[in-house]
């Protein structure tokens, strides 16, 4: 046991080392082709890794980073929202009925074929310019995910445990919270993990829909005024939050 507990500090550092290492190789790379290859009157040089501490700071200096990161988490956080209070239902019910699910497949299918943006301007249309066609947008693009994980994890559940509930008499409304539900955890889990990514993908197009603030609106205020370096900024400044979110969703027990 205490050879056990004393090898788990080398596993860390034997996977981190690696890890720390590609993102060093990785942003070697990125000032080479940035300072090295491109050329002395380059535009690219405005786009070097050296460049990204000095923007990050004016932008905290001018208040504007902070603000623009809470706006994009929140419009994230309210149509993930709406895509888990649509998606979940929509799977169960696809799940549970295999004639329902059969006669709506095609249109799932199709729909779900559709990159969200595509949505753009009929959300703009609908809802004008602001945070509603945004959060439509996301909701949009992560309900799918949900939607289809779910129904998968219903068809997944043994029949026996369903046979089993009902002998001792259960009502579906309990099947449904005894049974199906703890059974779905992980496949719901699995798809609202995938439908952050994408959510977090389409969010910051769709920030550039007019509205003004968030960070993909951060985006085209900088490239306005011919921050270069700043885009090159908010952009890395996205990656992170995207790595982070995406590490955090990863980290919750994931029961199957």
């Amino acid at each position: 046991m205490v050879t056990t507990v004393a090898a788990r500090p080398l596993r860390r550092t034997a996977t981190w080392i690696p890890r720390l290492g590609a993102v060093a190789a990785a942003i070697l790379l990125w000032w080479v082709l940035t300072d090295v290859v491109a050329g002395p009157q380059s535009l690219l040089r405005e786009f070097g890794p050296q460049h990204v501490p000095g923007a990050i700071a004016g932008l905290l200096d001018r208040g504007v980073l902070v603000p623009d990161i809470g706006v994009s988490m929140w419009r994230l956080t309210v149509g993930l929202l709406i895509a888990v209070t649509v998606g979940v239902p929509l799977g169960l019910l696809l799940g549970l009925h295999a004639a329902t699910e059969s006669a709506v497949a095609p249109i799932v299918q199709f729909l779900r074929m559709i990159s969200p943006l595509s949505w753009a301007p009929i959300a703009v249309a609908l809802f004008g310019i602001g945070h509603q066609p945004v959060i439509f947008l996301v909701a949009a693009a992560s309900v799918w995910p949900i939607v289809l994980n779910t129904a998968a994890g219903v068809r997944s559940i043994d029949p026996g445990l369903l046979l089993v509930a009902r002998s001792f008499g259960a009502t579906r409304r309990e099947q449904l919270t005894t049974v199906v539900l703890p059974a779905i955890r992980g496949p719901v889990q699995t798809g609202f993990r995938v439908g952050l990514g994408i959510a977090w993908v389409v969010l910051v197009p769709a920030e550039m829909l007019g509205v003004r603030s968030g960070l993909g609106y951060q985006i085209l205020n900088a490239r306005d005024q011919l921050a270069y370096d700043q885009v090159m900024a908010v952009i890395v400044v996205i990656g992170l939050i995207g790595f982070a979110l995406d590490s955090l969703a990863r980290a919750v027990p994931d029961r199957r």
